[in-house]
């Protein structure tokens, strides 16, 4: 299932409006950090979001995929976002 597929389900939630997700060293690449953003991103009523996803494999593809789909989020108020990797690949954000 992977986070594409946790984001998947979430895109289903439209009527959330505060969420907390910690995925913290779960082995989530690029393509799961950026799906997990689009799923996101169809979550209108998000108001405060904090998404923990540090020590993961997200590179700099991944976090810019997240951060792009994330701005969508225009209901968005209160965002908070660990990505801290223990090695600095993420320049998308």
């Amino acid at each position: 299932m992977g986070a594409s597929g946790l984001g998947s389900a979430l895109a289903n939630c439209i009527n959330l409006s505060n969420l907390t997700l910690y995925l913290w060293s779960n082995q989530i690449g690029d393509e799961g950090a950026s799906g997990l953003g689009s799923a996101l991103a169809n979550c209108i009523n998000l108001q405060n979001l904090t998404l923990d996803l540090a020590d993961n494999q997200i590179g700099d593809e991944g976090a810019s995929g997240l951060g792009s789909a994330l701005a969508n989020c225009i209901n968005l108020s209160n965002l908070t976002l660990n990505l801290q990797q223990k090695q600095f690949i993420c320049f998308g954000l």
